[in-house]
């Protein structure tokens, strides 16, 4: 029982990464509805703007907010200029674009800091809070930014008008349209938010996994099947399901004896497609009604 709880613990704490990606998934979702491939990788580049801004003397907090406001602009930029083109085109279309995006911030990234690895800070410690070293200053630092995020993300869409907006927009655009929401900038806007938390994402990832240009290749992976997990029209099963991928990939490496640390991305893999299989719109998510 001991060693369940100990594994349950550390699981949470890989589980608050997962979770930190899973939302920004949601987000570009809800916008769109369509998966952006590319996600791991915009966050991977605000990271890397993070910490030149650092490099070059600013406090943390400062290159923090800094990085999340230019990921902002970058985000409504690259919906303006690359995919609003694209709205009207077919899904392959759509892929390929993200594809593109991709390469483009990796090979960018590459290109201006190299691919050595790299150290980023972290505001919180690396002490451990738990005896046995299961969640550390920064994991549980990490799990609480997630969890402020989540809350307000609530309040903007629940108390806000542009919050009411965008969620008008993305579910039923042409009556939105009807009573004069933009929706085009709605969905800008969803642009915006999804690569800011995405960055902010980044910032809390790169502690643990160090920075790179290919650091967040597998992220991306737990973080679709967070979202998948818990739905990708809600950003609150997201999250759930980003901290139980963590817990589950936790447990099963630990309690069966065939799955090793080899394994552990297959089983995120698994989770995708039993999910898809039995409950396409997650466990949290709302199912879609269309009416002709």
């Amino acid at each position: 029982m001991e060693l369940f709880l100990h594994q349950v613990l550390a699981g949470l704490a890989t589980g608050g990464i997962y979770a930190c990606m899973a939302l920004a998934i949601v987000m570009i979702y809800q916008a769109i509805h369509h998966l952006n491939f590319a996600q791991g990788e915009m966050a991977m580049f605000s990271t890397f703007v993070a910490w030149q801004l650092i490099e070059w003397g600013v406090p943390y907090w400062g290159a923090f907010f800094l990085t999340i406001g230019l990921s902002f602009v970058a985000g409504v930029v690259i919906e303006r200029t690359v995919f609003k083109p694209l709205h009207r085109a077919p899904v392959l279309a759509h892929i390929v674009a993200f594809i593109a995006l991709f390469a483009i911030f990796n090979s960018l990234a590459g290109f201006i800091w190299d691919f050595t690895i790299k150290s980023f800070p972290t505001p919180f410690g690396q002490q451990s809070l738990f005896g046995g070293g299961l969640i550390g200053a920064h994991d549980a630092g990490m799990i609480a930014v997630t969890l402020v995020l989540l809350v307000l993300l609530f309040l903007f869409f629940r108390n806000t008008r542009v919050g009411l907006a965008m969620r008008a927009a993305a579910t039923n655009p042409e009556s939105a349209r009807l009573v004069g929401v933009r929706v085009g900038w709605m969905i800008a806007l969803g642009w915006g938010m999804a690569a800011a938390i995405g960055a902010v994402a980044g910032m809390m990832i790169a502690p643990v996994v160090f920075l790179e240009p290919n650091m967040m290749l597998s992220i991306l992976i737990y973080g679709f099947a967070g979202a998948v997990v818990g739905g990708l029209t809600s950003p609150g099963g997201a999250v759930i399901g980003g901290f139980a991928v963590g817990i589950i990939e936790n447990l099963a490496g630990t309690f069966i004896p065939v799955v090793g640390p080899e394994l552990k991305l297959t089983i995120a893999l698994t989770l995708i497609v039993t999910v898809l299989m039995f409950k396409p719109t997650g466990l949290f998510g709302a199912r879609v009604v269309t009416r002709v």
